[in-house]
């Protein structure tokens, strides 16, 4: 999620709409595109360097943790990400010929139509249109403790960090029970990354209590103020 820079022009409301958890707003701000959910400022359109390093701190600490185990990167590993937001993480991933399937989980329907056929499809017209490409209407939350598909890679960005939840719900993402059920979907060697727009060593000490290998935090520098950051755990093999 990306911080917003001071724009003077006054938002202008795209469209408006009662989702699962709540009002999600659709806004233009200048050349900017937003999204705001019960009226908590999520992301914007400004930049989307943190979205795409998410994506490529997973890959790249996936390939590590098959070097380290001995043997070479694996083939079209496949990525789950959470969140479908702009639309950053997945125009990324969709680019990089390295990634098989590429699974979004995202909970608004309002968010998907956005994309599919609204301001958002220039964004990630290309990257639905991949045939690796399935967009899942769900939770994530619900999503990661019930299905029975696996991953190799868990691209997570759906809050401003663990401890700064947009619903209370999301926080069983990052509880004991959550962690469990991420370690439960990836494979062997797979990589769980989180976003957050600050760095938590209690997550860390999270992520190890949980079974978690390799843990640690990766900075992104920001325009202004404190860097984002990418938690990163790798399920043992």
């Amino acid at each position: 999620m990306s911080t917003p820079y001071d724009i003077p022009e006054v938002p202008e409301v795209l469209d408006r709409r009662e989702g699962p958890c709540g009002e999600v707003v659709l806004r233009r701000h200048g050349n900017l595109l937003q999204i705001i959910a019960n009226g908590c400022f999520l992301m914007d359109t400004s930049d989307g360097r943190s979205e795409r390093r998410l994506v490529d701190a997973a890959l790249a600490a996936l390939d590590a943790a098959d070097t380290r185990a001995g043997h070479g990167p694996r083939r079209e590993p496949h990525v789950l990400i959470g969140g479908l937001g702009v639309g950053f993480s997945l125009a990324h991933a969709a680019a990089a010929p390295r990634w098989g399937r590429i699974t979004v989980v995202e909970r608004e329907p309002a968010v998907i139509d956005w994309h599919r056929a609204g301001p958002l499809a220039g964004l990630s017209a290309s990257a639905l249109a991949d045939p690796r490409t399935e967009i899942v209407e769900a939770d994530l939350v619900a999503y990661v403790h019930e299905t029975s598909d696996t991953f190799d890679a868990l691209c997570l960005d759906i809050d401003n960090g663990p401890g700064w939840t947009v619903t209370e719900d999301n926080g069983g993402l990052y509880s004991p029970t959550g962690l469990m059920d991420c370690a439960r979907v990836l494979r062997p060697g797979g990589v769980l990354a989180v976003w957050s727009a600050q760095p938590s060593e209690h997550f860390e000490g999270a992520l190890r209590n949980a079974g978690f290998r390799q843990v640690r935090t990766e900075e992104i520098p920001v325009a202004r103020g404190v860097p984002d950051v990418v938690h990163l755990g790798v399920r043992p093999g």
